[in-house]
């Protein structure tokens, strides 16, 4: 097995990339070890000095590691846990936890949703999420008031010192050129 690491726009956090589906169309962020408990791959992760994040994609696996942390004496440990975790066939979320739910799905429009939201998940769905997953990370749609579109950011994105420019010059011009509706994007922490 080979897997391949890719830098992310946040100097604290790697991409990992073992060749093979992680989620699937689901993702799952963990920033700490008691809820990577649903996740015997996050849990493992964790158990490593240094972790502070793990955010799973749907072919990557994201690691935060601490400000007072080396990349080059944390990624051998990180490369050998995903390494064995893969070859030896075990799942990356519980059982319990895959009934349950606990990765999120990704969120699609719906026939509830306003014309404006639906416009709003598919731009995010169609030119956002994939860019920003490239990143190691996700954004995720979780509402529309009065002209502000609400995002969670993931993985790599959550904490990034570019984050802001990202949400503000990027998302936010985007979506207003789009959808006059739209004034503001904030992200919720």
């Amino acid at each position: 097995m080979f897997i391949q690491t890719e830098q992310t726009p946040n100097p604290a956090t790697l991409k990992f990339l073992p060749g093979r589906e992680v989620l699937g169309a689901a993702t799952a962020d963990f920033r700490d070890a008691d809820a990577a408990a649903v996740s015997p791959l996050a849990e493992r992760l964790f158990r490593i000095e240094g972790v502070t994040g793990v955010f799973l994609g749907s072919d990557f696996v994201t690691v935060t590691k601490a400000q007072d942390r080396e990349w080059y004496l944390l990624k051998p440990a990180i490369l050998g846990v995903i390494m064995e975790h893969f070859t030896a066939g075990r799942p990356v979320m519980s059982a319990e936890a895959a009934a349950d739910g606990a990765a999120s799905p990704v969120e699609s429009v719906s026939e509830e949703d306003s014309e404006v939201v639906a416009q709003i998940k598919e731009l995010l769905d169609t030119r956002v999420r994939p860019a920003v997953a490239q990143d190691g990370g996700d954004i995720v749609f979780r509402g529309f008031d009065h002209g502000v579109v609400y995002l969670v950011m993931h993985g790599a994105c959550a904490g990034c010192p570019s984050s802001t420019a990202t949400l503000k010059m990027g998302i936010e011009n985007m979506l207003r050129h789009y959808i006059p509706e739209v004034t503001e994007v904030r992200a919720i922490v």
